[in-house]
Formats: C-alpha cells, structure tokens, sequence
C-alpha cells in the first residue's frame, strides 16, 4: 500500500534538512524496512562496546539494525557518513535552559539539540516555586529531550544567591515536587558556594541530602571554593550522587598541595560517586585537568554546563567540550562514554539513551574527528593547542534529522 499524507511529508523533511548537511542522501528502489540508513560510519556505542565501521538503519523512531554492509536499497534514505563518527545522541548532564525566566539561562533546541546533544539534564535552574514554569514552558516545548535537577531552594536560579535565606531551603517542599514530576526529575542540585548565607553550606548540603534521601535519588553536588573543607563535603556523598565541577581551579579543588589527586576524592570515584566536569564559565582548569590526568585521573562524565555566559567561549557546545578531554589525553572511546551511557545511567533517565542498541531510542549523532591545529581555551582564559578536534555533524532525534552544523557556529 501506498504511505502518503504525514510519511510523505516526513521524507521530503528529512530530504530537505540532509542536503542542507552536505551530506549524501539517495532514495531506495524497493519498498523499504527502514526509513533512514546512516551508512559506513565508525559507530561508537559504549554502552554495547561497538567500536566500527558499521551502518544504522532506523524505523520510525527506533533503531532496527546495526550491521555492516547493509542494502541502500532496503531503505527510503541514506545519509553517507563515511569518514565520521556515528555516537548515541548526546547526553548532557549539566545545562542551564530556563530561558527567559532564568537569567543565565539559554533556548535547549539551540545550545543543545542543534549541537548534537538529544538529551540534557538542566542543573538546577528550577526550584520547587519555580519548576512547574519549567516543565510548561521547557520540557513541554523543547525538541530536546530535557529533564532536570531540581534545585533544593525553592527559587532556583531566580536569584543568583538562592541560598541568601534559608527559608528557600525546604527539603520537604522539593520531596514534595520531585514526587509530583518524578518522570522528568532525575535527583536534588545544591550549589555549594562560599556565598552562602553565613558559611551554612553544611547546612544546605544537610538539607539537600535529606531531600534525596526522601525521593530515593541521587544528589548533584556543585563543588568550588566552598566554606568547608573538601573532605568534610564529601562525607555527605554516597554511591550514585553526582559531583560537578571536578577540574575547577579554585579553594577545594581536587588536587591537594602537592599537586596530587585528593584520597578523598579517589576513595569517592571508586565508592561509586560520579565525577562531573561541568565546563561552565569557570569550572574547567587545563592546570588541573592536566595535573590530574598525567596521574591517571580522568572524569566518569563530561557535561557543558552550557549558558548564556559561556555559549560564545569558552564552551561552545559539548563536542567542543569533549574535544578538550582528547587534548588531556583520554581516549576517544572513553570520551564518547562520558558524554553518552555514562550521563544517561549516572541521570537514571527513562527510555534509555545514551545507547546505539537495536530496538533503542533513533537518538543519534554524527561527529566529525579533525585533524590540524586547533586552540582550546579553559574557564581562567589559559589556551592550549591541540591535533585534533570533535565537531558537530548531524543530529537525528527520535529518527528525524534536526541538526546540523553551520559555518557561523561559534568556535573556541
């Protein structure tokens, strides 16, 4: 039987938008059981520890088949993805995406899905007064696939100091929310910054875990130039909570004065506490980063921390990001882990990305692995020069092609 109406539609969208990929896109001669092959890219699928030269055939919005050497024939289109890398969608563990309402804030579709991140988990721009917005006007909107952290003050990031008073700090009112919204909220955020009201970061910390503790998931905990100690904060973390902020290069960072990773820090990683980058404006330190990796120390997850500050430079986007952790000298596969299966388990998020699997989600993204001489820049503005650089291709979001790079993207 003849498809028309919405299927036609459909193909001569995904048509359009691969040509303006500059990428290959043939019609199959039989009637096809895929709807889109990617074809001939090296397919990376940590979590399936596929590392080849294969193709990817999706149906609808699901993946159907991975194989080599698959028919062009059997499919309605093929993108021609030879000489690239063929990733899951994705997954961004840290963003800020409260557009409009939050000031640091930017549009998820944008910053994130038209950069090759399908999935991003907003780092607590939502509170329990604020998060009903959030999923209105974000969640409910955006092509992205977003979910949240929600923010143990109640105001979230209305405020730049959200902790100012501690009656913003209400554990059973995030519960309270989290129980309500439990299908897009994967854990509590708390921010532990030397501006907290009174040095009572221990306090807010105390709170957030209570509120994790309520809902049963995990707490993210943002570390960098916090009142307390480092290893009295880490005491308050347990197997599956989050540490953002890993490689800062302020008070309480990771490495002590010697210059070595902290025990503290190793015995946490090794208990099962996930070791977050969250690049941001001031979260990333080559120093650091480079201390820790000649010691072997690389992160469990590798996060943006993408926002209207840092959209422009340092950041850019999360290839741009991994593209750094390639520079320090972890390997290619690890770093595609840390932005793929690894977030998406760390997060818990439902539906299962961060996987090429057979019958998973259509999240897919396509990198380009350049060679020549590139200059990254970290969060102090300290530059470093580099071989070789990950850059954004296409992205395919529940089988539909709804990204692709441009001349103007902004570069580090």
């Amino acid at each position: 039987m003849t498809r028309q109406g919405p299927a036609s539609t459909r193909r001569e969208f995904l048509a359009a938008t691969a040509a303006t990929l500059g990428l290959t896109v043939t019609a199959g001669a039989q009637p096809p059981p895929a709807d889109l092959l990617i074809a001939g890219g090296r397919v990376i699928d940590p979590a399936s520890g596929l590392s080849a030269v294969r193709d990817v055939a999706i149906t609808g919005s699901r993946i159907t088949r991975i194989a080599a050497n698959l028919p062009a024939a059997g499919a309605r289109r093929v993108i021609d993805a030879r000489g690239h890398l063929v990733t899951p969608g994705l997954v961004d563990l840290h963003v800020h995406v409260y557009d409009a309402v939050v000031p640091i804030s930017i549009d998820a579709d944008t910053a994130c899905l038209a950069r090759g991140t399908t999935t991003a988990v907003d780092g607590g721009s939502a509170g329990a007064s604020t998060f009903a917005g959030f999923r209105k006007h974000v969640i409910a909107r955006s092509r992205t696939r977003v979910f949240a952290w929600l923010n143990i003050s109640k105001i979230g990031l209305a405020d730049a100091n959200e902790y100012s008073d501690l009656r913003f700090v209400d554990p059973d009112l995030a519960a309270k929310t989290i129980d309500a919204h439990r299908d897009v909220i994967v854990g509590v955020k708390v921010r532990l910054t030397p501006d907290i009201v009174g040095g009572q970061d221990l306090e807010v910390l105390r709170r957030a875990r209570q509120a994790a503790d309520a809902v049963g998931l995990p707490l993210m905990a943002h570390i960098g130039g916090g009142a307390s100690p480092l290893e009295r904060t880490f005491e308050f973390f347990r197997p599956g909570d989050v540490v953002t902020h890993a490689l800062h290069g302020r008070t309480g960072q990771i490495l002590d004065a010697a210059g070595r990773v902290r025990p503290t820090v190793i015995d946490a990683q090794r208990r099962g506490v996930v070791m977050d980058i969250g690049h941001g404006s001031g979260n990333l330190s080559f120093a650091v980063a480079e201390r820790a990796a000649a010691a072997g120390w690389f992160p469990d997850t590798i996060s943006s921390d993408i926002h209207s500050g840092n959209v422009n430079g340092p950041v850019v986007d999360l290839p741009t990001t991994l593209s750094k952790f390639l520079l320090l000298g972890m390997p290619l596969d690890a770093v595609i882990r840390a932005a793929t299966s690894a977030p998406a388990k760390a997060a818990r998020i439902p539906g299962a990305p961060g996987t090429l699997a057979e019958g998973a989600i259509a999240d897919v993204t396509i990198l380009a692995l350049e060679d020549g001489d590139f200059t990254f820049t970290d969060s102090a503005r300290q530059t470093r020069t580099a071989r070789q650089r990950l850059t954004h291709v296409a992205t395919i979001r529940g089988g539909d092609v709804v990204g692709a790079a441009t001349a103007a993207a902004a570069r580090p």
